[in-house]
């Protein structure tokens, strides 16, 4: 068996993105998503610093410093993108104006509650972002994470044991194993590895899990991760 690895996780993510959709990609993870969008989708890909219609990193000869996006990389913009301010960039998130905000997680739990806060920063203490706006105002949250931890514990849980960013807002997550939707019933699983059995797909989770009637295998193109 073997698992996707991150860009192959954020490939699955961006092959259900459509056109038309409002897209905000969180920092980490979701971003990788904006470089697999398939060809002849037509999206705006929104950053909470204000820019509406951010596009591919920026090349070496096309570097403009003024010119970031949320994480501070340096972007370049689709054709009619625009620039807001901060409070309008927010205003839309808390509008309900974005289709589809993609974020990473730490913990999801079977209701849809959603644990994010980075932990780990020296000297900061615990940093949510904007990803707590975007999680309790965005129209669908859909999370890319890993299915368990390094030590093999689950992160989807029946319950999170981490501080919530947001209850109930997680509709889907997209990991290393499987796809699956959160459901007024629990966690219903869409896609799984082909050589992993529903036993197997349990075990690795700390929630209940249901399989649609037509689950079906998860799979991605090879991509290599960067050295």
């Amino acid at each position: 068996m073997q698992p996707l690895n991150r860009l192959q996780i954020a490939w699955r993510a961006a092959q259900d993105i459509d056109t038309g959709m409002l897209v905000n990609l969180g920092l980490g993870m979701p971003l990788a998503v904006a470089d697999y969008l398939r060809p002849e989708v037509d999206v705006f890909i929104q950053s909470e610093n204000g820019v509406i219609g951010v596009g591919p990193i920026a090349p070496p000869d096309r570097i403009d410093t003024d010119l970031v996006d949320a994480g501070s990389r340096r972007v370049t913009l689709r054709p009619g993108a625009a620039f807001v301010d901060s409070s309008w960039s927010f205003a839309m998130i808390r509008g309900g104006h974005i289709d589809v905000a993609v974020l990473g997680a730490f913990e999801v739990a079977q209701n849809g509650d959603l644990a994010n806060w980075d932990m780990r920063l020296p000297n900061k203490g615990p940093l949510v972002g904007g990803a707590m706006d975007l999680a309790a105002c965005a129209r669908s949250v859909w999370v890319i994470m890993e299915h368990t931890t390094r030590k093999g514990e689950p992160r989807l849980l029946d319950t999170c044991k981490l501080p919530l960013t947001a209850v109930r807002c997680v509709t889907r997550i997209y990991t290393d194993l499987a796809v699956i939707d959160v459901t007024p019933a629990g966690m219903v699983v869409r896609e799984k590895l082909d050589d992993m059995n529903e036993a197997e797909l349990r075990a690795r989770t700390g929630a209940p899990l249901a399989f649609a009637s037509d689950c079906k295998p998860l799979t991605a193109p090879a991509i290599a991760l960067p050295d």
